[in-house]
């Protein structure tokens, strides 16, 4: 395994779009340490494909340096870097057995023939191709050969990193918990470094233990679900993560209070004051909003409320800015209702930046 290094790493796709100044990736400058289980976690587009590539050798940054431990490997073959990769689709041998192609990758390297053996054995059993083992993989359906490809990505010991591109897209959903699963256990048994790239929250959250959070082109923030549920630090991350995202209003300062709509909202103290043109916005997740009578807190309308079984989740406006709450099920509402703020969750972005507090 390795601690993989992007030192200042920027790509455009085009010497022309280079010089626009129009770049895939804008900046990265950041490491996955030695046996971390990371996500990269965005919408299409944002760079984390492209990102991921850099990284497998597939493409070459048009600046900055790629490092696997001390080496630079910015310039070198996929091969060459010994990495890993699964594909969003399957990638495979379709005239030999599943058996057959996860031992391919161990007979390439020439591991011995009992470690082949047992190693396939335990990669058919983790995902669930024992009764078929020996059937060509020419006939199987599109998630047991994405299986297929996950188990040769994840058969050998000697790479130093394993490198996944949304590869459960193709997996139903009940298969897919079980595989993300299975990646996890694999993790922590093996310490492998494993770079997984998701859309989906909920698959970067259950796998990853530090989500890399990417939004146009650029890493904004990087941390473990819980500081990213808790102290996002960019108004997407509080958007992006989530269900439903962070409520995020805009507000002026006055005397170390936020007003929001003319209503004014204690904050809690920062180590410096956003400086007078930029944009103010305050972030509070729909958890720590609270639905109370009329006088005790910031005036609302609501609009409907959804009943989703354990939870209710308020769906309303402050002065025509939507606003969530999400309350327990049993929680009355009353009919002239204000939103209440629990003062520890609030969160104050300068230029959609987080304000550290003091």
């Amino acid at each position: 395994m390795a601690r993989i290094r992007l030192d200042h790493i920027r790509h455009a796709y085009s010497p022309e779009l280079a010089k626009a100044n129009t770049y895939a990736l804008r900046e990265v400058d950041t490491a996955f340490e030695d046996g971390g289980a990371y996500a990269l976690l965005g919408p299409s587009g944002c760079g984390k494909t492209t990102l991921l590539n850099i990284i497998s050798g597939l493409l070459t940054p048009s600046e900055g340096h790629v490092r696997f431990d001390d080496r630079d490997v910015t310039m070198l073959s996929p091969e060459a870097r010994n990495i890993a990769q699964v594909f969003q689709f399957p990638v495979i041998y379709d005239t030999m057995t599943v058996r057959q192609n996860l031992a391919f990758p161990l007979k390439n390297r020439k591991v011995p023939a009992a470690e082949i053996a047992s190693r396939v054995e335990d990669m058919l059993r983790r995902i669930g191709l024992e009764a078929k083992a020996d059937r060509k993989a020419r006939g199987l359906t599109a998630d047991e050969k994405q299986k297929i490809s996950l188990g040769r990505g994840l058969v050998r010991s000697d790479v130093a990193a394993i490198l996944f591109d949304e590869p459960l897209t193709v997996i139903d959903p009940h298969m897919k918990w079980q595989l993300r699963s299975e990646l996890k256990q694999l993790h922590h048994e093996f310490a492998m470094t494993m770079v997984y790239v998701t859309h989906d929250q909920t698959e970067a959250l259950t796998f990853a233990d530090k989500v890399v959070v990417m939004f146009e082109g650029e890493v904004v923030q990087i941390g473990t679900p819980e500081e990213l549920f808790e102290r996002p630090q960019h108004t997407f991350v509080g958007y992006f993560i989530g269900s439903p995202g962070m409520n995020v209003l805009p507000c002026r300062l006055e005397n170390g209070e936020a007003v929001v709509s003319g209503a004014r909202i204690a904050l809690p103290a920062v180590r410096s004051v956003p400086h007078e043109g930029q944009m103010t916005e305050l972030g509070i997740r729909p958890e720590f909003v609270g639905i109370v009578p009329r006088g005790g807190g910031v005036p609302i309308a609501i609009d409907r409320v959804e009943d989703i079984g354990s939870e209710r989740i308020v769906r309303a406006r402050l002065d025509g800015m939507p606003l969530t709450a999400i309350l327990k099920e049993n929680a009355a509402i009353p009919a002239e209702a204000d939103a209440a703020f629990a003062p520890h969750a609030l969160n104050l972005y300068a230029d959609s930046w987080l304000v550290e507090r003091g």
